[in-house]
């Protein structure tokens, strides 16, 4: 059996944003059972967990003696042995595994320079520079995102494990109005969240947060 490490709880601003979404919205497309393995800050900084996952996070991936970290390489792992994640012809196929990559490091590196910064809440001249400079840069990505999608449904001919990763990168703007600034890319976030195996796999992490919510919700 597959099994997946994610947290009990967190705080409602973080729920349905914790990067195990992701190996759990590959793993529904796939049509692959598994199992999650609840755990705490506790587990988090036993040696037990650092040997499966060195720097404390979740996801772990176990599979058949196999153990994984990072959820795109997770997701990489699950799409490669499913044709609904990634196409069987081979120029397809790299083409998926380019945007894989572009969406973890082009796209998301961008926003989350902006999420630490805002964060931080720092103040003076020096960190409304930086926050502009930040805002600016994801800005940019987000119009070369969006020209490239043009009239398409999805980054390739059709859904591919691609789009699963760019849709959770821009979910982390949910609220925001830089995608908002954006309608095409807002629209593009909701196709691919209105799939079942999307509908799936998030309803299962909130269950367990609400199942594991402090008393008053923390």
């Amino acid at each position: 059996m597959i099994r997946v490490t994610a947290f009990r709880w967190v705080t409602p601003f973080a729920q349905g944003l914790v990067r195990d979404l992701r190996v759990r919205w590959a793993l529904e497309e796939a049509g692959l059972p598994y199992e999650a393995r609840l755990i705490g800050p506790e587990d988090q900084g036993s040696a037990a967990y650092r040997r499966l996952q060195p720097f404390g996070q979740v996801p772990a991936y176990e599979e058949d003696g196999l153990a994984m970290f990072e959820s795109g390489a997770i997701v990489l792992h699950i799409a490669e042995q499913s044709e609904a994640l990634l196409p069987v012809d081979p120029v397809e196929r790299a083409r998926a595994q380019t945007w894989m990559f572009a969406a973890l490091n082009s796209v998301e590196s961008a926003i989350m320079f902006l999420v630490r910064i805002k964060l931080s809440k720092a103040e003076g001249t020096g960190a409304e520079t930086l926050l502009t400079m930040a805002q600016d840069m994801v800005r940019g990505r987000l119009a070369e995102l969006s020209e490239w999608l043009g009239g398409r449904e999805y980054l390739e001919d059709r859904f591919t494990a691609a789009d699963l990763l760019m849709a959770t990168v821009l979910e982390i703007l949910r609220g925001n109005d830089l995608l908002h600034e954006v309608p095409s890319l807002d629209t593009y976030r909701q196709r691919c969240k209105a799939r079942p195996a999307y509908q799936r796999a998030l309803a299962a992490q909130l269950a367990a947060f609400a199942e594991n919510a402090p008393a008053g919700g923390g």
